[in-house]
Formats: structure tokens, sequence, C-alpha cells
């Protein structure tokens, strides 16, 4: 597809909810940013997770400030996941993870060490279709995915230099791809010198077909939870180098549907002040963030309407602005 077809998708505009169309899907809000509060809203998501369990977190790099608290994952795998295994990637840039030795080192110092840590393409890679995609058929995973029944994702909702924002579409997309093969695919036009030389819509949509080839292989049973803590408009890749988070804390969402989920995140930071919201909201339509949301309905990777479900409140149904309404407004020295 040429690139001029590319630039009038829109990836650059928010959609609101009032303007989307199709079904709803149910996704579930907390505002407790607790280990209590993750397990309340992954046990109403978790119906279908048997077998051998594969956790896909970002684990960080070492010693970054704003990953999921290592606290709130240990209780959670010991409670809900006691034979649940994390499992990560090696990085396609040169970092604190770009080989297994260095990946390996970079866990223990984040203290990922009270549960196994499977680095998926340590020793090999495999390729999963691709249904329905326009840039690929199939991706290349770190092979070891394919060792799991069920997959649960727990993804710390942010910022990101390319996407515009990570959530559950980039954790899987970027974090099951693997390091050589599979994160190349999506990220460097073929026969380019520069590394990063794909980017806004073409991005979007080839991050987006790698999610989805892992989504098609677990099926039902696989189920999404993103936390609202600590939001910069940079990745958790940047570790130290992190913008600082000018976005206050919001609370967790779960669901069984990535785009649900994906969506209802972009709008709670909609539902936000315009001075909270302002830097994520640059960071998103800069980049062609919302390509990622628009491609995986095309694609039918899920719906972008929904039913927010306040676990707080005796499980009503709210709207985005009812879930932030008690946001405590992001100040200078929160930082």
């Amino acid at each position: 597809m040429s690139k001029i077809v590319l630039a009038g998708l829109g990836g650059e505009k928010y959609i609101p909810l009032e303007e989307r169309t199709g079904n709803e899907s149910i996704v579930y809000f907390t505002r407790d940013l607790s280990a209590a509060g993750l397990q309340k809203v992954y046990e109403k998501v978790n119906g279908n997770i048997t077998g051998k369990i594969a956790v896909k977190l970002h684990t960080g790099e070492q010693n970054g400030p704003n990953i999921i608290p290592r606290p709130w994952i240990q209780e959670f795998m010991k409670k809900e996941a006691p034979k649940g295994t994390i499992v990560e990637t090696n990085t396609y840039y040169d970092g604190d993870r770009y080989t297994t030795e260095q990946h390996r080192e970079t866990i223990k110092v984040n203290g990922w060490t009270f549960c196994p840590v499977d680095i998926m393409d340590e020793n090999d890679t495999a390729m999963l279709p691709i249904v329905g995609g326009k840039w690929f058929t199939e991706m290349s995973v770190g092979r070891n995915l394919l060792n799991y029944d069920s997959f649960i994702t727990m993804t710390h909702f942010k910022g990101h230099t390319q996407g515009g924002f990570g959530g559950s579409n980039k954790n899987i997309g970027i974090g099951c791809a693997d390091g050589r093969i599979g994160k190349k695919m999506i990220h460097t036009a073929e026969g380019s010198d520069d590394q990063w030389s794909i980017n806004e819509e073409e991005f979007m949509e080839r991050m987006t077909e790698s999610t989805k080839a892992t989504i098609d292989h677990f099926g039902k049973h696989i189920t999404y939870v993103n936390v609202l803590r600590n939001i910069s408009v940079s990745c958790d890749c940047e570790g130290l180098d992190a913008e600082p988070v000018v976005t206050p804390n919001i609370g967790i969402l779960s669901s069984t549907d990535i785009l649900s989920i994906d969506q209802a995140s972009v709008d709670l930071i909609y539902a936000l002040s315009d001075k909270d919201r302002a830097a994520m909201v640059k960071r998103m339509s800069s980049r062609h963030g919302f390509r990622q949301l628009s491609y995986m309905q095309e694609i039918g990777m899920g719906n972008s309407r929904y039913i927010l479900i306040d676990l707080d409140n005796d499980e009503v149904r709210i709207t985005p602005s009812d879930a932030v309404a008690d946001v405590i407004p992001f100040e200078e020295d929160d930082r």
C-alpha cells in the first residue's frame, strides 16, 4: 500500500466513544492501585485460563522506575498463577536485554526472581500464521511461546516513542516477536539501513498483525489487564531515561477483548482534564497511535465500544468521565 493511502487512515485522530459503531464488550475497572486491586480485576476475566500459564509483562530495563511494582506481581503469581511463568523476549535495540545473558542479569537486578522467567527466544524461534493481515502472513515469535496453554497479558499502560501508547497490543505485538527476526519484520523496511524506518500507520498495522498471530494462537485462553499508573510518555524500555511522569494515576482495567481494553485505557486518558492529559494526547496523536485501535477493529480483533463496570461500586455501569472523576490532579511534586 502506498504512503499516500496510509497517511489518510487517520491514526492521528481520536474518535470519541459516541462516534463509534458495532458491538460492545465488557471492561472492568478499579481505582485500587494495589496487589489486591490487580487480583480483583483479573478474577473477573480468568475463566478460560487453564493448563500451563504464561504471564507477559514488561520486566523493564535495569532499575526502570515505572514498571508494574514487583511486589504486586509476586503476590499475583502466588495467589492466581502459582505454577505460572513470566515470559519475555530479547530486544531489537542494543540495551540491557539485547542478549539472553544481559536479559538474565537485568531480570535479576529488577527482582523478578520469585518465579520462573522464560526468555522465549533464548534458543529458537517459531512462525505463527496471521489471517487477514496486509503486511504479513506469519510472524516470528519466541519458540517457547508454543509451550503454553494460556496467556495472561499484564500491561503497564504508558506512552511509546513509536507507537504513541503502549497497551496490551504493544505488549504482545512487540513483546512476543523475537528479538532478531520478528521485531525486525515490524520495525525495519526491507533493505533499509535505518533500524527504525517504519513508523506511523504502517508501524501500527505491522505491530497489530504481530499481536493477532499470538491471540489467534491462544484463542479463548488469553486475557488482558492494563495498569494505568506512573504513566510517562516514554515506554518502560527507556528505563531511567524515560520522560518524567506528568499524568495522574487512574486505576486498573481488565477484559477478554484486547481492543476494548486498549480503547478504554485511551478513553480514560482523554477523560482527564486538559492539563493532565496534554502530554499523553500529544504523544499518541503525533505518532498516529490511534491507528492501533482502528486497525484492530478492521481485522476483527475486538470491539471499540464497551461497557465499563465499576468494581468499587456494586459493579454499576459507568463512563470514562465517571471513572476519573475523583482522580487527584497531577502536581509537580508528584514526580
